[in-house]
């Protein structure tokens, strides 16, 4: 087939793409709608040596990684539920809740994800406060040089996480596009043995059409 016959096509059949795009699409709108809205909650935690020195620095980036597992434990969990008089379980807190490090900026990023919006926020603050209180801890044991001061990065902040509806019509729109297209030229390759035009005799016998008898009234 050539570029004429490919537009041919698309002008003949693009309903039928127009159509699986509106599906899909229509779809994936009323698959948000139907999903509960749920908003993430991010706390920032910065860890500080307490001198410059490389040595403590590199000490530091290895130990994020424990302070996350300390975090994400039921001990803490429970102590934020009774902190903030949660009605909920530790391990149901944990589920909703990831604890992540990021060594090149020496932070701890906790996120929370609940259905309502302020409780997510002051959980992610307590639970950075847990870290906070945690070092607190363990420097007054310390000399002053051999710190590690944990420090809230300001409060916790949280927006919608998700249904994200414009992402999802998008990959719904996008996928009743491919869809379309298949289904397009899966219909024009079964028709392919079948000779409907002039052009269809002369390119399948490589001659050209000198006449066509009219059909019979």
């Amino acid at each position: 087939m050539n570029l004429l016959d490919y537009v041919r096509v698309l002008v003949r059949r693009g309903w039928i793409i127009i159509l699986a795009i509106m599906i899909t699409a229509g779809a994936a709108f009323g698959f948000s709608k139907a999903q509960t809205v749920e908003y993430r909650a991010t706390q920032k935690v910065l860890l500080l040596p307490a001198r410059n020195d490389l040595g403590l620095s590199e000490t530091l980036r290895i130990l994020l990684r424990s302070f996350v597992e300390y975090l994400n434990t039921d001990s803490v969990a429970n102590s934020v539920i009774d902190t903030l008089q949660l009605d909920m379980q530790a391990g149901d807190l944990r589920s909703n809740t990831t604890i992540n490090s990021d060594p090149t900026t020496l932070t701890i990023q906790i996120a929370v994800d609940l259905p309502d919006g302020p409780q997510a926020a002051a959980i992610a603050t307590e639970w950075g406060r847990e870290l906070v209180a945690f070092r607190d801890r363990e420097n007054s044991q310390l000399t002053r040089q051999d710190r590690i001061e944990a420090q809230l990065l300001d409060t916790a902040t949280y927006g919608q996480h998700r249904p994200n509806t414009q992402v999802n019509v998008l990959a719904g729109a996008i996928l009743g596009l491919i869809v379309g297209f298949i289904a397009v030229f899966v219909l024009e390759y079964l028709e392919s043995n079948i000779l409907r035009r002039a052009e269809d005799v002369e390119r399948l016998l490589e001659i050209p059409l000198l006449a066509i008898v009219p059909e019979a009234e």
